[in-house]
């Protein structure tokens, strides 16, 4: 078994994760990672996505943040655990001026670690290696889009929707965007 602790930095996003267990050391049942959620991440138009076969897991160590679990936005602070069945959406953010620290599971483990890598590599594409702030802008939406094609069996689309993000992903792929 690899005894590898690694981490995926998505500070552009607002966020730090750290793989605690992966796929291999769990043997597919599940990745554990320990986020870390900067103050403000995912204020402005969060992803609500699915995960349409595997169940998500969130346990407040430290903080509060919000979830949006299927159609409400749920306040959550140290001590709370949340559990997201397969194909319910959801999303969340970290309104709070503090860094908020959460141990995340997806079971069974499917391709998340390689999907959050590949957010890693696009973002690294998009920030001229995190030389330039991260927006939002079309580059940065058909990079997206190619990622979010590849991984529909890990997550899918609900806002933006689906079609939007399959069609970004068509015409980025036709571009011969790669990351």
């Amino acid at each position: 078994m690899t005894e590898l602790i690694k981490t995926l930095d998505m500070t552009p996003l607002g966020m730090k994760f750290t793989v605690l267990k992966n796929s291999e050391q769990t043997n597919g049942k599940s990745l554990d990672l320990h986020w870390e959620l900067y103050p403000g991440c995912n204020m402005k138009d969060p992803l609500i996505h699915t995960h349409p076969n595997a169940i998500e897991t969130y346990e407040i160590l430290d903080g509060e943040m919000e979830f949006y679990i299927k159609d409400k936005w749920v306040k959550a602070i140290k001590g709370d655990k949340l559990s997201v069945p397969a194909g319910v959406s959801h999303t969340f953010r970290n309104p709070s001026k503090n860094i908020v620290s959460v141990y995340n599971t997806h079971e069974p483990a499917l391709k998340m670690e390689e999907y959050f890598e590949d957010i890693c590599k696009v973002l690294d594409k998009v920030t001229e290696n995190r030389t330039k702030k991260f927006k939002m802008d079309l580059k940065s939406k058909l990079y997206l889009g190619v990622l979010m094609n590849k991984y529909r069996n890990d997550i899918i689309a609900i806002n933006p929707p689906d079609f939007a993000i399959k069609l970004l992903g068509g015409i980025g792929k036709l571009l011969g965007i790669k990351y």
